[in-house]
């Protein structure tokens, strides 16, 4: 459960992150388009009701017994049927909308997965799952929410705006002049609030993040935190930063939220300016009454976008800040390429490994294996021993090259595996960690994961020499027995003789076992033992083992101290030699 450093979130250019956020819509220009036109002719159909509004209050006002009530009904209808058909083309426009939101949305997730299988594992030795999780799940949908709603909303309500005015001036030019003398001060209010609030929004798509990442660590180590019955030294510390992140979220809205609520004020002001002036206008005949009922109309319809803006920015902003979480992780440096004119590892591959004056360190500063030279032909048993941090899962990590070296060369059937490509090196191992993984899905799919087509005879031969066909017999569907999540529904020494079998089925020439029997009993681990040698004759076996009882029929055995081999030979000639195996040996009462 120790922490890890999350992801940097880098602050980006709002204009740089909406550009490249607004990028996804681009190969649904033609939708956008049509959409586009709908939102004009629905704009247009509402500004037309203020006119027709206009024109039934004028009949109205022609004096008793004067009123042509035939045109005022003439008028009202006009007015239902234009806001009906600008309603009903409002719908399709936020059905169409969200359907292009879903379409986007399940693009960019895509990217995220796409991306997060592109990197190196290092990247997931750095940043917690929860905190990558959340980028994928609910930073995704914030983002898809801005574009589903707040996108389209925009679009309706710069054509709104620009309408409106056409339609104020028309009535009346004085009387915008007074609309237009309120617009700079909600325009430069909405601006200061954004270089406020924006910061506010990405500390606290960080902080959701790093509760995201507290949570599924804890989740995973439930059975850990009760046995040292820690559950109130975790609800004190999630306490803490749920804490921060809901301070987090209330200053992000303590500050958007007054936005709106402001900016109808600063409207309001607007308004009440308009009925004073347009009163005296009226007293001068300037204007009649309808007129003036339909600027007030086409004010508010002015003024409504900018407030709705005003409501929304506080969303807009959320989207963006979600957006350079997404898009910061996008931006991480992918898993080296392979170097120009790489070639696949040769075949047949035997399994012959040699590794030449080795040195690496996960930091620069900081090397873990100094001068490491081992040689592994094909078909031989290599034992990894040492003290926890001697650099022996750091070995498996350089062989699978899931990092490369800093110094030296590792070598397999001759070749420099840095001459290789990454995918025919790792093709030539088979894993089983010390960390099961099992997936949601019946046990034939995960013994058969790894190799295509596999039948059932080959998983169920898998499964027997890893002594698991019995357990798995004895369940109610067999082999079609589903697995729940993390397989929950079966022990964990279960588990890992599933990921064995699972080895033992895949077709490679060499397999690497990293504390692969520390969840079975001594019994079962001979028997494991005693049939991997049976299966992986002529093949390489690299073994890394605490419990020195596992190694000792190893063909060599590597004896590491601060990475550095300080010892190395087989069993028999290390105990003879009474140094560091031997200690080792006898301190585990063997």
């Amino acid at each position: 459960m120790a922490a890890r450093d999350s992801i940097m979130t880098k602050p980006k250019d709002t204009k740089g992150t909406l550009r490249r956020m607004l990028s996804y819509l681009r190969e649904y220009r033609p939708a956008l388009a049509v959409i586009l036109i709908m939102c004009a002719a629905s704009n247009v159909l509402a500004l037309i009701g203020p006119a027709y509004a206009g024109n039934a209050i004028n009949e109205a006002q022609a004096g008793t017994g004067l009123v042509d009530f035939e045109k005022v009904g003439y008028y009202v209808r006009c007015m239902l049927i234009v806001y009906l058909a600008s309603s009903l083309l409002r719908i399709l426009i936020s059905v169409w909308m969200t359907a292009v939101a879903k379409r986007v949305t399940r693009k960019m997730r895509n990217d995220v997965f796409d991306k997060l299988m592109k990197l190196p594992v290092g990247f997931f030795d750095r940043n917690q799952a929860g905190d990558i999780i959340s980028r994928v799940s609910y930073d995704v949908d914030v983002i898809g929410t801005c574009l589903s709603s707040d996108v389209t909303q925009i679009l309706t309500s710069v054509i709104t705006v620009v309408g409106s005015l056409g339609m104020m001036l028309f009535i009346s030019p004085p009387l915008t002049v007074v609309v237009l003398f309120t617009i700079p001060a909600a325009v430069l209010y909405t601006a200061r609030m954004r270089g406020i609030t924006q910061p506010l929004f990405v500390k606290r798509s960080k902080s959701y993040g790093t509760m995201n990442g507290f949570v599924e660590e804890m989740m995973s180590g439930q059975r850990t935190i009760q046995a040292y019955a820690y559950e109130d030294m975790v609800e004190e510390r999630f306490d803490g930063i749920n804490r921060s992140a809901a301070d987090a979220y209330h200053d992000a809205e303590y500050h958007a939220v007054s936005i709106g609520p402001t900016v109808g004020f600063i409207n309001n002001i607007s308004l009440g300016l308009i009925a004073m002036i347009g009163a005296g206008l009226y007293m001068y005949e300037r204007i009649t009454l309808g007129d003036i009922s339909s600027f007030v109309l086409y004010s508010r319809k002015f003024s409504g976008p900018i407030n709705e803006i005003a409501n929304i920015i506080n969303e807009l902003f959320s989207a963006l800040a979600a957006s350079e979480r997404v898009f910061t992780l996008l931006d991480q440096e992918e898993e080296l390429a392979d170097k120009p004119g790489a070639i696949a590892l040769c075949a047949p591959v035997h399994g012959n490994v040699a590794l030449s004056h080795v040195r690496f360190g996960y930091e620069k500063d900081r090397t873990i294996i100094h001068d490491l030279s081992l040689n592994a032909p094909a078909g031989k048993m290599v034992a990894i021993v040492g003290h926890t941090g001697a650099g022996k899962t750091t070995i498996i990590n350089l062989l699978m090259r899931f990092y490369d070296v800093d110094a030296g060369s590792i070598c397999m059937e001759g070749q420099d595996i840095r001459d290789c490509t990454r995918k025919s090196v790792r093709g030539a191992y088979a894993m089983v960690l010390q960390d099961t993984w099992v997936f949601h899905g019946t046990i034939f799919e995960n013994i058969a994961y790894g190799k295509e087509n596999a039948t059932m005879e080959e998983v169920v031969e898998a499964a027997k020499a890893a002594h698991i066909h019995g357990f798995i017999m004895r369940l109610p569907q067999g082999y079609e027995t589903v697995i729940s999540e993390d397989g929950g529904n079966i022990s964990k020494g279960q588990k890992q003789l599933l990921t064995i079998a699972r080895a033992m089925l895949y077709d490679a020439q060499i397999l690497i076992l990293d504390e692969a029997t520390s969840n079975v009993d001594t019994e079962t681990e001979k028997r494991i033992q005693k049939a991997m040698r049976k299966l992986m004759k002529n093949r390489t076996c690299f073994v890394i083992a605490h419990r020195l009882s596992t190694v000792q029929s190893a063909d060599e055995i590597l004896v590491l101290e601060h990475g550095d081999v300080v010892e190395q030979g087989t069993h028999e000639s290390l105990m003879a030699l009474q140094g560091r195996y031997y200690e080792m040996y006898m301190a585990q009462g063997e």
